[in-house]
C-alpha cells in the first residue's frame, strides 16, 4: 500500500520531476571556499532584527545535521532570527519530499515546522528512503496529534515554495550545503559575513552585534 502511495500521489511525482530538474551540487567535507555572492538581498536580517543568521540547507545533507545543533543553540543564546532556507541537492533521494513536508508542519506553526526540521536532522541516518521519511512524519505528526494527509501537496504550492528558495539560492551563488551567514543590518562592519569555521560562529555574532551597536 505505501509502494503504491509512493508511485501514485501527487506529492511523489514532483519529487520526481523537480529533482531530476535540479543540477548536482558538491558538499565538501572540509571547510567549503567562499561563496561567490551574486545577489546579497536575501542575506539580510528579518524586519526587526539587527543580526541573523542565514542558512541554505538540504535535509539530507550529512554536514548539514551537524551543523544544526550549534545553529539552534546559537539562535537560542543569542535570541537572534536563524533563517532557513531549502536547498535541496538532486543528489540526495529525500531531501525535497522532507523540506515539502517541513513547509506542510509550517502552515501548522513555524515552530512546529522548525521542531520537524531538527528530529529530521536528529535521525538522519535511519532515515534510508522516502518511504522510510513517510513512516518518520506520520509517527512525528501522530505524536502531535495532527492526521498527516494521504497527499502533502496536492496543488503543489509546498513545492513550489521549495523551488523558490532553491531558486533563491541560485540567484545568491549557492554551491554546497549547508551555506551559513551571520547578516546585520545598519552594520558599521561587513553586512554579512559566510561561517566558514563554524567554531568561530560564536565570535562572528559578538562582532556583528558590536558593530550593531555601534551603529545604532
Amino acid at each position: 500500500m505505501l509502494r503504491s502511495y509512493l508511485l501514485h500521489s501527487a506529492w511523489a511525482i514532483s519529487v520526481v520531476g523537480l529533482i531530476a530538474a535540479l543540477p548536482a551540487q558538491a558538499q565538501f567535507s572540509g571547510p567549503p571556499p567562499t561563496t561567490q555572492v551574486h545577489d546579497p538581498a536575501a542575506l539580510k536580517p528579518p524586519p526587526g532584527a539587527r543580526v541573523a543568521i542565514i542558512e541554505f540547507e538540504d535535509m539530507e545533507c550529512p554536514d548539514c545535521r551537524a551543523a544544526n545543533p550549534l545553529l539552534k543553540e546559537a539562535s537560542e543564546t543569542y535570541k537572534i532570527p536563524w533563517v532557513r532556507h531549502d536547498f535541496p541537492l538532486a543528489i540526495h533521494a529525500w531531501s525535497l519530499q522532507a523540506a515539502v513536508n517541513a513547509r506542510w508542519f509550517d502552515t501548522k506553526s513555524k515552530n512546529l515546522g522548525d521542531e520537524y526540521r531538527d528530529e529530521v536532522f536528529a535521525n538522519q541516518p535511519s532515515i534510508t528512503s522516502l518511504e522510510v521519511l513517510r513512516t518518520f512524519t506520520e509517527k512525528f505528526a501522530a505524536g502531535r496529534k495532527l492526521p498527516l494527509p494521504f497527499a502533502i501537496d496536492p496543488d503543489g504550492k509546498l513545492t513550489a515554495q521549495v523551488k523558490s528558495d532553491y531558486a533563491l539560492g541560485q540567484r545568491v551563488g549557492i554551491e554546497h550545503t549547508p551555506t551559513i551567514w551571520v547578516a546585520t543590518s545598519q552594520s558599521k562592519g561587513a553586512p554579512f559575513v559566510e561561517v566558514l569555521d563554524r567554531s568561530k560562529l560564536f565570535q562572528l555574532i559578538d562582532q556583528a552585534l558590536a558593530d550593531t551597536r555601534a551603529s545604532k
